[in-house]
């Protein structure tokens, strides 16, 4: 195979001898020079004076005064003449979006030649088509269909506006150009339309060779007939025969531009001249087959896979297999999703030695793209306006990042000080620690502005001096190139904005400011720096144009992938631009399927990979130009299919054996709690983590959640104020943690129930001081809690659920409260496989109180029943334990048996206290589900099964401690394992499941 660019570089050493420096060779794209460079190297093994390499871009701004302005400023100045010839005073967040599109029309119409005051007429008349005789009688169809929607028959509000705005556009185009001309600057259509109709610009160089084009368009066609006429150009078109025959759409331009540009490579004369050539005929090639390739033998093979990171896996299978690892330059990988990329990268072997990587690596993936999403958000929503506070949320998010440390080193010390004084809105000057220098730029505040404009500066220049204190701090690191390039690129793209704003070009709020820096970090890529012509090229299809490889691997070769789903948005309808001329969504469909055939016309072995899932959008169907080659090549087409190549294993849960050191660490277990037995029915390995190995189960701060157990522990710990606020002062004191607690009984009447419901204020206070404290972690009585939307939700929900506690209490009422969080134990002995051992099972009573065994509450009838009452805030489960064996069944706790469990075994031991019940009463157990209560006849005792309640649990003594004995000799029998739960259910929630694995 000989390439296209070395029979390029043969035919101008022969023509233009060794001395080119008056030569300019104009690529489509630049990549293509360094081939022709090393292709000329090798031909002559003198010195040469070498041509000078340009893309067609860089030849019309070489000729041009004028200069391509920034993206974003075109929108602006375009924003300010729509203004001006609308009078439509629409602001530039709004007109942004669809300014982009205006100006992609008005570059095409530059590019395109076409008359921007007969495109943008309006023809609502359709007898005005009379005077258009330039037009041919299809394209005078073409327009009379779309115009004939908008007669008078056929009008609606949406289409008076469109013509409304069109009868605009021509001015708005006239305006924009002038406005930009004045400036000396340009959109890249209105530059090039500018070089082509000066007529006494004068073309420097002897001659202009153009290589490897394919759709011209008529700005650059006008460009190269003048030239050519001229007689400064020349031109080497690539192609195959096999698409130049039968209106082949993929040798659609190439027709067309051999009728007005002659080849210089014409087939029979180069046959003649490589003849003449001892050493020009290689590889056994013969002369005519320069533009005969897709006829030749190639080894074609497909591949379908079901998820895009398989194709790219199959990168390292590839080159492994073709022996390809060691190849220098003669092996591409295409990427037809360049998305793909960090994957590929990844999956290369390590034999292999030398890369070319001709696309850029998306800014979007690196780690700097997130941090100035945190950032932004640290500065917009995390911290409250004309406020000294940020949002623990969205501070915590930043000083989290992995740059975070880069910004400052005292990053996780801020973090620990939040989390350990539960701090939710933590001021600056706490934030500061030690006026540290980076923690001062990264809590910045830049309120203090007068206007949108100042803010957007000053948001725009915390983001450069951030990057600014990253660059300074990692200047004496050994920090890799990947990061230094993504940190040089963030800083030039905030920079670029920076500049936008300052000159008063960008007047924008600041939610589109935010979506423009993101956009731009979006659409940059950080380019890799090797030796182009040297390793596998790893690249784009646009990089594919003039180059020829042996060996070829294109992934993600799907159909709206190659070619692209076509965004055609365009105020300019189809007919008005196939009737003008303009880009239709047929030109660009027929410029891929060139890129196609032409990257493949010399490739001997041929390897596409397709995504065949239909799943996130994906259609699953290879390329339509996949589907051709199968039936027009005369090549077999050898399909395979991957497979993920895995069967999905069940996650192995191994037990752990009750060695010496655990069973040294379990013996150090004596006092015991109900949750200790629950956590072991649960699951015996999540047990041996808890209790075991020590291991706390996390307890992470946010602001933006409150989780169940901080829920209910807020609200037992209010409504254990309540009920504070009906004792006398001699029933309580303070315990050694400065906390009220009731020390006697205390009679409650209806009476203060009704005045407690009534008082919202004392509700209020109440809530506020427990999450004061179990939230916040505070005791002092004049902190005054900060609270978010979803903590005020939470309060308020709190409150309600003491609303309701006060009411259902108040049916029973007047009735005594023996004691609240009162602490109780019992003791006695175990048999174990090892001895016995003194056992203490201990926890805390939420509610101790004593009502009228016959449900006849008042003074006279009282102190008949104790009840131990359990507070719950969760729903109460549909079903209860039919009798108590089922209580110590693992399999039954989806019936909250761990609750029964916790509420009968402080209820037998209160009923065997002779301090909390020395008159023998009897003891039931109850569950307070709050949100179950409403009912005027709601009875929180519990009850098995649809059978009567536990109005006495000593009834049901000697069966529970019989199901308590039994757990707690398993848990301190030797020979049995902790054993995984059979439930995986439990273990989609379980905080060990990725250590149990």
């Amino acid at each position: 195979m000989v390439p296209f660019l070395k029979s390029v570089a043969r035919d101008l050493r022969e023509k233009y001898g060794r001395d080119m420096s008056d030569i300019v060779v104009v690529f489509p794209n630049k990549r293509a020079s360094l081939f022709l460079d090393t292709y000329l190297a090798e031909i002559e093994h003198e010195a040469i004076w070498s041509p000078s390499y340009i893309t067609v871009s860089e030849l019309f701004r070489q000729n041009s005064p004028l200069k391509v302005a920034d993206p974003i400023k075109l929108v602006c100045d375009l924003h300010k003449s729509f203004v001006k010839c609308t009078e439509i005073d629409e602001t530039l967040d709004h007109f942004y979006g669809w300014g982009q599109m205006l100006i992609t029309d008005f570059d095409d119409i530059d590019k395109n030649m076409a008359d921007a005051q007969l495109v943008f007429s309006n023809l609502k008349d359709i007898h005005e088509l009379d005077d258009i005789s330039y037009l041919t009688d299809d394209q005078k169809k073409m327009i009379q269909r779309f115009f004939s929607n908008f007669s008078e028959d056929h009008n609606s509000e949406l289409k008076k506006r469109f013509l409304q705005l069109w009868s605009h556009f021509l001015d708005i185009y006239n305006d924009f150009n002038s406005r930009l001309a004045q400036q000396g600057l340009a959109y890249e259509g209105a530059l090039y339309r500018q070089v082509v109709t000066d007529e006494n610009l004068k073309f420097e160089h002897k001659k202009y060779v153009f290589v490897g084009f394919n759709m011209l368009q008529k700005v650059e066609m006008q460009l190269c007939d003048r030239l050519m006429k001229e007689e400064k150009a020349v031109f080497y078109w690539d192609y195959d025969k096999a698409y130049m025959d039968n209106n082949h759409e993929a040798g659609h331009y190439i027709r067309q531009n051999l009728k007005y540009f002659p080849n210089e490579l014409d087939a029979d004369s180069y046959k003649s001249k490589l003849e003449a050539n001892e050493n020009g005929n290689e590889s056994g090639q013969s002369a005519e087959n320069i533009y005969d390739n897709l006829s030749r033998k190639k080894r074609i093979n497909y591949f379908s896979a079901p998820t895009e990171n398989v194709q790219a896996r199959f990168v390292h299978t590839w080159l492994k297999e073709n022996g390809l690892c060691k190849e220098t330059g003669n092996v591409a990988i295409v990427l037809a999703d360049e998305s793909l990329l960090p994957t590929v990268l990844h999956s290369l072997p390590k034999e292999v030695e030398h890369v070319n990587i001709t696309i850029g690596y998306p800014l979007q993936q690196t780690p700097f793209y997130s941090l100035i999403q945190q950032l932004i958000q640290l500065q917009g929503i995390g911290h409250p306006k004309a406020s000294n506070t940020y949002r623990l949320h969205q501070v915590l998010a930043t000083l989290r990042h992995p740059y975070a440390r880069y910004i400052s080193q005292l990053n996780l010390q801020v973090i620990e000080q939040l989390e350990s004084k539960k701090t939710f809105y933590p001021d600056r000057s706490t934030l500061i620690m030690n006026e540290d220098e980076g923690l001062a730029i990264l809590f910045r505040d830049i309120d203090k502005v007068e206007n949108l404009d100042e803010y957007n500066m000053g948001l725009l220049n915390y983001l450069i001096d951030i990057l600014k204190q990253i660059g300074y701090n990692t200047k004496q690191q050994n920090v890799d190139q990947l990061f230094q390039e993504s940190l040089f690129r963030s800083y030039t793209v905030i920079n670029r904005l920076r500049g936008l704003v300052e000159s008063g070009d960008l007047k924008v709020d600041t939610i589109t400011l935010e979506r423009l820096i993101l956009q731009l970090f979006q659409t940059t890529s950080i380019p890799f720096h090797g030796e182009p012509a040297v390793g596998i090229q790893i690249m784009g299809v646009l990089e594919t144009r003039n180059l020829d490889f042996d060996y070829m691997l294109v992934l993600s070769c799907n159909e709206g992938k190659w070619p692209k789903g076509v965004n055609d948005a365009s105020f300019i309808p189809y007919s008005i631009r196939k009737a003008y001329g303009l880009t239709t969504i047929d030109n660009k469909v027929a410029i891929s399927a060139y890129y196609f055939y032409r990257m493949i016309q010399r490739c001997q072995h041929l390897a596409f990979t397709y995504n065949n899932a239909t799943e996130e959008g994906q259609t699953g169907e290879m390329s339509r130009f996949m589907l051709q080659l199968m039936i027009e090549g005369k090549n077999t087409v050898h399909r395979h299919s991957f497979k993920l190549g895995q069967t999905p294993c069940r996650d192995e849960y191994k037990e752990v054996d009750k060695t010496e050191t655990i069973w040294e660490k379990l013996n150090e277990h004596w006092k015991i709690s109900p949750t200790f037995i629950n956590t072991y029915m649960r699951c015996e390995k999540r047990f041996y983590y808890r209790y075991i190995e020590k291991l706390e189960e996390p307890d992470l701060i946010d602001e933006d959640e409150i989780d169940n157990r901080i829920f209910g522990n807020i609200f037992h710990r209010a409504a254990q104020l309540i009920y504070l606020q009906f004792a006398p002062k001699s029933a309580v004191k303070l315990d050694k943690d400065g906390k009220e607690q009731l020390i006697h009984p205390i009679i409650i009447t209806k009476a203060d129930f009704e005045n407690a419901i009534k008082n919202e204020a004392l509700i209020y206070r109440i809530v506020d001081q427990a999450f004061r404290e179990e939230l916040f972690k505070v005791s002092s009585n004049g902190y005054q809690p900060k609270y978010n939307g979803l903590q005020l939700i939470n309060r308020e929900v709190i409150a309600n659920y003491l609303k309701q506690l006060l009411v259902i209490d108040s049916r029973q009422a007047p009735f005594t409260v023996i004691g609240l969080e009162i602490p109780i134990e019992t003791r006695f002995v175990l048999p174990t496989s090892c001895g016995d051992k003194n056992i203490t099972l201990s926890g805390f009573i939420d509610r101790l109180d004593s009502v009228a065994a016959n449900g006849k509450p008042g003074l006279e009838n009282m102190a008949e029943k104790i009840r131990v009452i359990d507070y719950k805030t969760g729903r109460a489960p549909v079903s209860h334990p039919a009798e108590i064996a089922e209580v110590f069944n693992p399999e039954m706790l989806r019936k909250h048996t761990d609750y029964y469990l916790q509420t009968i075994l402080y209820a037998l031991i209160v009923s065997q206290s002779t301090s909390l019940n020395p008159a023998k009463d009897p003891v039931s157990p109850g569950l307070l589900f709050i949100q179950n209560a409403r009912a005027e006849d709601y009875d929180p005792t519990l009850k098995l099964g649809r059978g009567s309640y536990i109005e006495n649990v000593a009834d049901y003594k000697d069966e529970f401690w019989e199901g308590i004995m039994k757990i707690l000799s398993d848990i301190f029998n030797k020979e049995l394992p902790f054993r995984p739960t059979a439930d995986k259910e439990r273990c989609a929630a379980c905080p060990y499941a990725g250590l149990c694995k």
